[in-house]
């Protein structure tokens, strides 16, 4: 019988938020971002189990909190790590290698639905490494800041957006892909911002698959606004 893993880095402190309460466990509506996140992905019934990845400090109570949601015995609370990659690592070495596939989750994308999910598992499950992602709609450039004020760059080249996806979570992997990009990784010193990099570095080709606007990642204040708009459409059925 095949399995499916969710990871979910809940380690990180949320500063550009300007609270002292990191972004995962800020709430709306009353429930803390990474449970309304969690919530999303139990309702897509292919994942088995959950690891989210948090600060030590911080575990206790989002234990107790769980032990609240009645969400079964699939869900574990490991300790996290100073950067993402090292929360997501602790995380996975938790993940059995019977585990047919892993997907990594950003705790504070609380808007994926199930069908976006289902698409990553799909293409994972074909093609053993894929991610959602969105097209690019500004137009981008690419800056050098060396010698030039904080807050002024200098464009050295404008890249076409249509080459640009934006990447989005859930990202999903073959289990055993996924480990030895870590391990690849972690000997060679190399730290990235996503695991698609990591499998990437291995020579691996990751599909993208279409993403949505609406799968945000809260990271600023405004997307607190953004989000309680969302949840009040969602409410009105909208």
């Amino acid at each position: 019988m095949t399995s499916i893993a969710a990871i979910l880095p809940a380690a990180g402190l949320g500063t550009r938020m300007g609270s002292d309460v990191p972004k995962q466990f800020m709430e709306l509506d009353g429930v803390p971002i990474v449970l309304l996140t969690l919530r999303r992905l139990v309702e897509c019934r292919a994942i088995g189990e959950f690891f989210i990845a948090t600060r030590g400090e911080e575990a206790e109570a989002l234990e107790q909190r769980l032990s609240k949601e009645k969400l079964g015995g699939g869900v574990h609370v490991v300790k996290g790590g100073e950067t993402r990659q090292q929360s997501v690592a602790n995380a996975l070495a938790q993940v059995s290698a019977e585990t047919e596939l892993v997907l990594v989750h950003d705790a504070v994308r609380p808007f994926v639905t199930c069908e976006q999910v289902q698409r990553v598992i799909a293409e994972a499950r074909a093609r053993g490494a894929a991610i959602l992602g969105v097209p690019a709609i500004d137009t981008l450039k690419e800056v050098r800041r060396s010698s030039l004020p904080q807050d002024v760059a200098l464009i050295s080249a404008t890249i076409p957006r249509e080459k640009i996806v934006l990447a989005q979570t859930p990202q999903g992997f073959q289990t055993k892909l996924l480990k030895e990009a870590f391990a690849k990784a972690e000997k060679d010193g190399v730290t990235a911002s996503d695991e698609a990099a990591l499998v990437e570095r291995l020579g691996h080709d990751v599909y993208v698959v279409l993403g949505s606007e609406r799968n945000i990642k809260i990271t600023k204040p405004a997307d607190m606004e953004l989000a309680r708009f969302y949840l009040e459409q969602e409410r009105r059925g909208k």
